[in-house]
C-alpha cells in the first residue's frame, strides 16, 4: 500500500470546501467570523462578513497594501465523534475591498460553485472582501504542511469531496461490516477501540479511534487512486477485503 496521500494544496482546498466555520483574523481587531467562504482556483478567497463590522471598515481605509489578514477555516467531522474538529487551515494575506457595484457580480460568480444561501444578504447587511492569498497552512493529527500561492493556483478539492458527507453516513449506518473488516488493518493495540470513519478521498479512507487513552486517526490507503465513484466502491472493498465482487453495495 504505497499509494500517496492527497498532496497538501488538494487538502487546504479540500478542507476549505469542508468547513463549515471561518474567522478573519486582521490587526488591532477582534476575529471577525465570516458568513461565507470560498477558496476560488485563481488564488484568492472570497468571505462575506457583516457590512458594519470592523474588517470591512478596515479593508475600505487602509487599501490593500497594509490590511494584512489571516482566514482560520475549522473543518469539523461529517459523523459525532468525541473530537470533532478534524483539519485547521490558516490562509495568510491581504484583504481587498470589493467596491458596491461589483458586489453582486462577485456573488454570482462564488454562487456558481457554492450557492450558499448566505450570499443573499451581501447588500442587505453583509458585504464581500477578497483574501488574496500569500501562503497557507493545513494541519490535522498527522502534523502540518505550508502551501504556496503557485502551489494552490495549481491544485483544487478531492474530486469527490462534496460525496465525502454522504459515504461517510452511508457507511456507518449501512455497512458496519465494512467498518468492521477496515479496522483489521489498524495496528493490534487500536482494535479494541470505538473505531469510526473518518474522511475519505481518491487516495484512501481514515478511521478515528476512541480510546481510553485518546483519539488515534489512521490513515488505510488505496492501492491506486480512485479517479470515478465505481473505482472509489472498489477500492474500499479491496481494502476491507470484503467478499462480494461488484462494488459496495450501492455505496
Amino acid at each position: 500500500m504505497s499509494c500517496p496521500a492527497p498532496p497538501a494544496a488538494e487538502r487546504v482546498h479540500s478542507a476549505c470546501a469542508h468547513a463549515d466555520h471561518a474567522v478573519l483574523a486582521m490587526p488591532g481587531i477582534d476575529p471577525t467570523p465570516t458568513s461565507v467562504h470560498q477558496l476560488r482556483r485563481s488564488g484568492d478567497a472570497v468571505v462575506a462578513v457583516p457590512a458594519a463590522s470592523m474588517a470591512t471598515i478596515l479593508a475600505g481605509t487602509t487599501g490593500a497594501s497594509s490590511a494584512h489578514a489571516v482566514l482560520e477555516l475549522t473543518d469539523h467531522a461529517p459523523l459525532p465523534v468525541r473530537e470533532p474538529v478534524r483539519t485547521l487551515v490558516w490562509l495568510r494575506g491581504t484583504v481587498c475591498a470589493v467596491p458596491a457595484q461589483a458586489q453582486r457580480a462577485l456573488a454570482t460568480e462564488v454562487a456558481k460553485e457554492n450557492p450558499h444561501s448566505g450570499l443573499l444578504d451581501v447588500g442587505f447587511g453583509a458585504t464581500l472582501l477578497r483574501v488574496v492569498i500569500d501562503s497557507a497552512v493545513v494541519a490535522d493529527s498527522t502534523g502540518a504542511d505550508s502551501v504556496g500561492r503557485d502551489q494552490l493556483r495549481q491544485a483544487g478539492p478531492d474530486p469527490f469531496c462534496a460525496l465525502e458527507s454522504a459515504w461517510l453516513h452511508h457507511i456507518r449506518a449501512d455497512h458496519a461490516d465494512i467498518v468492521e473488516r477496515l479496522a483489521r488493518h489498524l495496528p493490534a493495540r487500536l482494535r479494541r477501540g470505538v473505531v469510526h470513519p473518518l474522511a475519505i478521498d481518491r487516495y484512501g479512507l481514515t478511521l478515528r479511534v476512541e480510546r481510553h487513552d485518546g483519539d488515534h486517526d489512521v490513515r488505510l490507503p488505496f492501492h491506486e487512486p480512485a479517479d470515478d465513484i465505481a473505482a472509489l466502491g472498489r477500492a474500499v472493498r479491496i481494502l476491507a477485503g470484503c467478499p462480494f465482487l461488484n462494488g459496495l453495495r450501492r455505496i
